[in-house]
């Protein structure tokens, strides 16, 4: 897949023209919603076998191959090049490296299904191929150690079908937020403790899932311990029946971090005792913080470094929103309420109201701000292409377990055209 950022003045059909490739391809793949109406800065996946590379100033063919991993000659064959050291910049070189060896990952997602309702299993299937663990959210946990059920079956039925090992997802959600105090209830009583295991295996064993997924939120450093507990009792309890085992973990960038949301999950405890952790690399941009990256690279990388210092890496899914904020502004704290897009709107909101789409480089994102019909003023961050590719390079980089999303039920064609351009996928149903 090639990624093509638009030029002003710049049209579907000049695109289509400059990768020889049909109109009709481009917008099918990409979902465009108006294919007639491109947005200044909007990132287009150009479906290619290869892929094109400009030439930079001081860059040479050699450099490029180094790049790539191709062979000078193969490059120099592959564009009739007469004069390998004399290619200008500005040259657009098409790079054959569609028979490179992808890399093997596990991909997970989480499904609400309070959310997608319903919906869920049609929702699962459309991007199933690309799953290897669906985490069904939620049974919530309750004071006395009891679990409220849930209407999964249909869901758990639809993951099957797509090869794909469903997760039971536990949580100490009460009133639709995380409740510290059901949490220490459970986790400061070995009794009750005991309660929740069982009633989770037995749900788990009647109704087919294959492994647990633990997202104990906002616990404080009194539970800490009680939490690596209740762990290792589901560790024991998991591989007597060979299902797997995992946690959901705040996103933290040092040992020691302060507040309730970070000192309850201990990472070095969770990396040694589950198969895998959930690292919520996501909402520094939220709806009721200031305007910015939903998951900054800057940020989700001092995260994995740190998770990598204290884990094995192949125990690490880093975690990928499928969503972005639309901001109306100024923003006023705790007034000032964004609302969640996903990538289809965000570049609807761009067309409707004629705003060029800019890029940072930092946070590797993008954004655009506009005027609305009042006259207000908006700010909107979400991902793209260029942002997921972002993130696909920093997995392999650390050479990670894999990434997970959260959540299923956002509009976002272009992340599985770069998925399977870009990883194998596990599976293991």
């Amino acid at each position: 897949m090639q990624i093509h950022v638009v030029s002003p003045g710049e049209s579907l059909w000049q695109v289509a023209q400059t990768y020889n490739i049909p109109y009709e391809t481009i917008v099918e793949v990409n979902q465009l919603p108006n294919p007639d109406r491109l947005v200044v800065g909007q990132a287009i996946v150009i479906p290619v076998e290869g892929r094109y590379h400009m030439v930079q100033p001081g860059e040479s063919v050699w450099h490029i191959s180094q790049q790539y991993g191709i062979p000078v000659e193969e490059i120099v064959r592959g564009n009739n090049i007469q004069f390998p050291h004399l290619v200008p910049p500005g040259s657009v070189l098409y790079i054959n490296d569609h028979s490179r060896q992808l890399p093997t990952v596990d991909v997970g997602a989480y499904v609400d299904l309070q959310i997608t309702g319903e919906d869920s299993p049609a929702v699962v299937d459309e991007v199933g191929e690309y799953l290897s663990f669906l985490q069904i959210f939620s049974y919530e946990l309750n004071a006395d150690g009891s679990l409220t059920p849930i209407d999964d079956q249909a869901i758990i039925q639809t993951a099957y079908e797509n090869q794909i090992v469903p997760l039971m997802v536990i949580t100490n959600i009460e009133d639709g937020q995380f409740s510290p105090e059901v949490a220490t209830a459970v986790l400061q009583n070995e009794e009750l403790q005991n309660r929740l295991l069982e009633e989770a295996v037995s749900i788990m064993e009647e109704r087919g899932y294959l492994g647990l997924d633990f997202d104990l939120e906002y616990l404080g450093e009194e539970n800490r311990e009680q939490y690596n507990e209740l762990m290792r009792k589901a560790r024991v309890l998991m591989d007597e029946r060979g299902f797997f085992l995992s946690s959901a973990l705040a996103p933290q960038v040092e040992p020691g971090m302060e507040g309730i949301l970070y000192e309850g999950h201990d990472y070095a405890a969770h990396g040694e005792i589950a198969d895998f952790v959930f690292l919520m690399t996501y909402e520094w941009g939220w709806t009721g913080g200031p305007p910015m990256a939903v998951a900054p690279i800057n940020e989700v990388r001092r995260v994995i470094e740190y998770a990598a210092s204290v884990m094995p890496n192949d125990k690490i899914m880093m975690g990928i929103p499928l969503y972005g904020y639309d901001w109306p502004l100024p923003f006023e704290e705790g007034v000032t309420r964004a609302t969640a897009i996903d990538h289809q709107e965000a570049i609807e909101l761009a067309v409707t109201y004629n705003a060029a789409i800019e890029y940072d480089e930092e946070a590797q994102s993008p954004f655009f701000t506009y005027y609305d019909e009042e006259g207000n003023l908006h700010e909107v961050w979400f991902e793209d292409a260029r942002s997921i590719q972002a993130k696909f390079d920093l997995v392999k980089e650390f050479g990670l377990r894999g990434f997970y999303y959260w959540v299923l039920g956002w509009e976002f064609p272009q992340n599985w055209l770069l998925l399977e351009a870009n990883f194998e996928v596990n599976k293991y149903v």
